[in-house]
């Protein structure tokens, strides 16, 4: 990921939170639908994660496929390289609804703190 500019900011450690949530974030972006690594990439991209390196998202893919979170399936092309589709499973689905559950409730805490200090 290569995290917009900030504000100034000392140290961004978005890259480190985004590390955090992507295997949630994957699993969010395949509830549309199968899709492959490069459509992925663009999603996030375009929700304004930056642009995602292979090197960063395919690990991710791999380790959801060996956990039973996603199914992956090869498709050859006429032209140019096969893909490798992924799809969420059953258990991706239950994982995303628990996991995004509790990121959720993260994410309030962390608002309410940050409120609290003054942070808008």
């Amino acid at each position: 990921m290569t995290p917009p500019a900030s504000g100034g900011a000392k140290t961004d450690r978005r890259a480190s939170w985004f590390k955090g949530v992507l295997d949630l974030l994957v699993l969010a972006g395949l509830t549309d639908g199968e899709s492959y690594g490069y459509e992925i990439a663009k999603l996030l991209g375009a929700a304004g994660f930056g642009q995602i390196k292979g090197g960063t998202l395919y690990p991710v893919l791999n380790r959801l496929e060996e956990a039973g979170l996603v199914a992956a399936e090869f498709r050859a092309t006429e032209k140019g390289p096969g893909r490798r589709y992924y799809s969420l499973t059953d258990a991706g689905r239950a994982t995303l609804g628990e996991q995004g559950g509790l990121w959720l409730a993260f994410d309030g805490s962390v608002r309410e703190v940050l409120a609290k200090a003054g942070v808008r």
